[in-house]
């Protein structure tokens, strides 16, 4: 491939990642997507196409959609949790210097995405975070238009109902700071041990879910409600003291690091005054894979 060839890819290359990411939720499995997009792109004479980066767009979400449902064939994991790939980054990065693919899907987000079937997830995707129309969305799912939107329609619905609304990268500063405030008291409270400060920052509904592998601080589990949460918040309230603040796809965030190790990965999805979620990567592989600040 030329010069000239890998700029005009190389022009694609962010947008293509980004929507390589929302649709895998995995960094590693969206490199290679894309890595694939352009071996496609470098054996095809591309001189006749109009529209390069809806091309290209077609191309990288048909490798992800291949992806998804063989992901779905073969999904036995011994475990009953297995959280999205996150974005982290330090807590004082300039907010305009943070990863590309998190300014604009929350990792809450991510994790309603992973209960999608792969043509809902394709269809609200590439429609409602992308801006691409049903009439080329259908052929890419062997569908008419009109099912593909019914698709993204149904994959809304379920989004809407599952994702709070004011955990988004769009938050203005002031929200952000909130949101660490928030996260800080439930930090404190978790440190002291302090059940009432603990129910105090937690959503009644709140749920826990933690993907801990076959590591040391498993089993993997999911955990509802604000008393159940705050039980299992107590219960590590040894780690608390080595907690560092990150920021997870924009929301806040903390590493834990004992002798050198990265223990767990933390990120809080805040709404108003209350933490909604907790999503916990204990998975010793999983944390030695991802890009840590």
């Amino acid at each position: 491939m030329g010069t000239e060839q890998d700029a005009l890819f190389e022009a694609h290359r962010r947008r293509l990642g980004a929507v390589a990411y929302r649709m895998l939720g995995s960094l590693s499995e969206a490199d290679d997507a894309v890595q694939e997009a352009w071996l496609r792109f470098a054996r095809h004479d591309t001189d006749g196409v109009e529209n390069l980066g809806g091309w290209l767009t077609t191309v990288v979400s048909r490798i992800c959609l291949d992806m998804l449902r063989a992901r779905a064939a073969r999904r036995e994991e011994p475990w009953a949790v297995h959280l999205p790939d996150p974005v982290v980054t330090a807590a004082d990065d300039d907010p305009e210097e943070r990863a590309v693919l998190a300014d604009s899907v929350s990792f809450a987000l991510l994790v309603v995405l992973d209960a999608l079937s792969p043509a809902e997830r394709l269809a609200f995707v590439l429609h409602d975070l992308f801006g691409v129309p049903f009439a080329e969305i259908g052929p890419m799912l062997g569908r008419s238009p009109a099912a593909a939107k019914q698709l993204a329609s149904r994959a809304r619905h379920r989004v809407r109902g599952s994702t709070p609304s004011a955990d988004g990268a769009t938050d203005t500063g002031t929200d952000a700071a909130r949101r660490r405030e928030v996260a800080e008291a439930f930090l404190a409270a978790a440190r002291d041990g302090d059940l009432t400060r603990l129910l105090a920052v937690l959503d009644a509904d709140v749920v826990l879910r933690a993907d801990a592998g076959d590591g040391p601080l498993g089993p993997s589990r999911r955990v509802t409600g604000a008393p159940a949460v705050a039980r299992q918040a107590r219960r590590f309230n040894a780690l608390a003291p080595h907690a560092r603040p990150v920021v997870v796809n924009g929301a806040p965030g903390y590493l834990t690091v004992a002798g050198g190790q990265v223990l767990t990965l933390v990120t809080m999805t805040v709404r108003g005054d209350r933490i909604v979620a907790i999503d916990v990567i204990a998975d010793p592989q999983r944390l030695r894979r991802l890009d840590l600040p």
